[in-house]
């Protein structure tokens, strides 16, 4: 947990140093703790509204390690893979999906979308395909994309201003990777899907971590507002005409990690809301309370150990 914290500060400030260095100053207001994983309020490829104080809290570094926590608890290990429905709306999460993947040797098949909510990743000329570009040069948190969309409305960025929507377009075209533009949503998540059993091949997918609240994952039925953040149980799968990737998902009976409802995630695993500065890594009652649930089992070990050194150098005479 503490490793993969300390990869996604790492990361946050490769991805500071990027924005600085493309002439793209930080704002002191709405970002106190230098991120620049804060964008702006509103820009071309704005989709929706967003929470500016949720968007400053993702960027904790103990996201990272909590994911690596959630992941443990879904029952995925090293060399397992995980799809991941990422949406720009929040660079941080993406940010500490992928570290937390690296650190646990986890193989995640993404599939973005680019359009964001307020405060996202929607700075013009500094999104989340600059972010993630930035991070591969770096050599960090390496992974290829599944696909991408445009995200926003219908998946399609109807909610987005048109420029926005057109150079975003033009940008994942020319980036050589499928473009999912699939208007209608049982026939959106059935791409989506195929397009995770390709790039998985013959290997199960363990788990679906999804980012933000897109249409495409979210699906339309009002009962997904009540999945609960973090490992979900009893997700409510409605008709497939209202399905999302994440009620196919857990049809499927793969198990969701669902990274939305950040006061929410923030109130059931103890991470602070809004934290001025950011701790460090492995500093906080996540990091405590995952070392007191350890102490238990390595005690035990420590016991064995002993009991192990004490036959061995004790052995029993033979019987006459």
């Amino acid at each position: 947990m503490t490793e993969a914290a300390a990869l996604m500060a790492r990361a946050e400030a490769v991805v500071r140093s990027c924005r600085e260095a493309a002439g793209l100053a930080l704002d002191p207001v709405a970002d106190p703790n230098g991120t620049g994983l804060i964008g702006v309020e509103r820009s071309p490829v704005t989709t929706s509204l967003g929470s500016l104080e949720a968007k400053r809290t993702t960027a904790n570094p103990a996201f990272a390690a909590l994911i690596v926590s959630l992941f443990h608890e879904a029952g995925v290990r090293r060399g397992d893979i995980v799809a991941v429905g990422a949406s720009s709306s929040f660079p941080a999460l993406i940010i500490a999906t992928l570290a937390a993947a690296r650190a646990a040797g986890v193989e995640p098949l993404v599939i973005s979308s680019l359009g964001a909510s307020e405060w996202g990743a929607n700075v013009p000329g500094f999104g989340w395909l600059e972010m993630e570009e930035c991070l591969r040069r770096a050599g960090l948190l390496g992974f290829v994309p599944v696909a991408r969309s445009i995200g926003g409305e219908g998946d399609r960025g109807e909610d987005m201003d048109p420029a926005g929507r057109a150079l975003l377009e033009s940008r994942v075209r020319a980036g050589g990777l499928p473009l999912i533009d699939e208007p209608v949503l049982e026939r959106n998540v059935a791409v989506r899907l195929a397009a995770y059993r390709r790039a998985a091949g013959a290997r199960p997918i363990k788990a679906f971590v999804n980012i933000g609240g897109s249409w495409a994952n979210m699906g339309t039925d009002a009962e997904i507002l009540k999945v609960e953040p973090g490992l979900a149980r009893g997700v409510f799968v409605p008709p497939p005409g209202r399905r999302g990737v994440i009620q196919a998902m857990a049809a499927a009976g793969i198990p969701v990690i669902h990274l939305l409802n950040v006061k929410g995630l923030c109130g059931r695993y103890g991470l602070a809301w809004d934290p001025r500065p950011l701790p460090a890594p492995g500093e906080g009652p996540l990091f405590r309370l995952a070392a007191a649930r350890s102490r238990p089992a390595t005690v035990l070990a420590a016991v064995y150990v002993l009991m192990m050194v004490v036959l061995f150098a004790f052995p029993r005479r033979r019987s006459l």
